[in-house]
Formats: C-alpha cells, structure tokens, sequence
C-alpha cells in the first residue's frame, strides 16, 4: 500500500511461498518508482528472506522494518487522510 495515496500497488495469489516478492515486482512494474524509495514491512521472514532484500537492493529501495512486535502503525497508517500532512498520526 502506497501511505500518501492509501492506493494498492502490488498484489498475488497462489499457493506458493513466494506470493511478497511475486507482489514487490508487480507494483515496481506498474509503479516505476525511483531508487531511495523506502519500503516498510514488519519482521516477517518472508520480508527478511534474502530473495526478497534481492529485490529491494536491486530497485534501489530503502528497507525499513518495524521493532519486534511493534505493529500499533497499521491503524494510524490506514485511518490518516492522504495529502501534505499524511506522515502526521491522527
């Protein structure tokens, strides 16, 4: 999910284990996003795996990943107003 616009980017459905990256690549693809873009996830393994990071290195993507169990961001993230102020919590 795109913060600023609050808009999906990247999605995948399967019943394999690499559904993160397959969604990582499709919203590089349809997104185009510059390098120092910064890319936050928790700490899930999936996000940690090397496979991943791979791919994030290679677009020239910054990985941000939460403190251990710290998950409270979520609501703040889907409940704030995009726009200007939309790194502000409400």
């Amino acid at each position: 999910m795109d913060l600023f616009s609050r808009k999906i980017v990247g999605w995948a459905m399967a019943e394999r284990a690499d559904l993160p990256s397959a969604a990582l690549r499709m919203a590089i693809s349809a997104q185009r996003p510059g390098a120092g873009l910064i890319h936050h996830s928790d700490r899930g393994v999936q996000y940690a795996s090397a496979e991943y990071r791979k791919l994030l290195q290679s677009a020239g993507f910054k990985a941000s990943m939460s403190r251990k169990a710290d998950m409270s961001w979520i609501g703040s993230a889907v409940s704030m107003p995009a726009g200007p102020d939309h790194g502000k919590p409400t």
